[in-house]
């Protein structure tokens, strides 16, 4: 997979692909417009973060290259490449219980407390892309 050069780009499928993690210095792009959305990405190679309206959307530290990107109303999946394992943070409904999946293996169930956050770790370093999927369980 190779990093997103523009920074953040719509997709035919409906989702959005960001981040670059191996920009030296910090980048970012603002007021992005993608299906009646504002977007805002910031990104190198210590942190990549997406803003959705003004709202926590994605974060990775060190920073990550993201691929296809989709928003579901059952939660979220997407593809992830970085040099170094990540601590990825993502913002979803609050108080609400998750299963994550990562590389098509269960790694539990997650519940979101009242910010609607959940913090996942993934395994990148020499592994490529890494498919993310987190679905609410209701």
């Amino acid at each position: 997979m190779a990093v997103v050069e523009e920074l953040l780009r719509s997709e035919a499928n409906g989702g959005i692909s960001f981040g670059n993690h191996k920009l030296e210095k910090k980048a970012k792009l603002e007021d992005f417009k993608h299906e009646g959305d504002l977007l805002k990405v910031k990104t190198f190679r210590d942190i990549t973060k997406l803003e959705k309206n003004g709202m926590f959307l994605y974060e990775s530290v060190p920073g990550t290259s993201v691929r296809n990107y989709v928003e579901k109303e059952s939660g979220v999946e997407f593809l992830v490449e970085g040099d170094e394992d990540a601590q990825i943070t993502i913002g979803l409904d609050e108080e609400t219980e998750y299963e994550v999946f990562v590389d098509g293996a269960g790694i539990g169930t997650m519940t979101t407390g009242l910010g609607g956050k959940l913090s996942l770790s993934v395994e990148l370093e020499a592994a490529g892309e890494v498919p993310v999927r987190i679905e609410a369980r209701r």
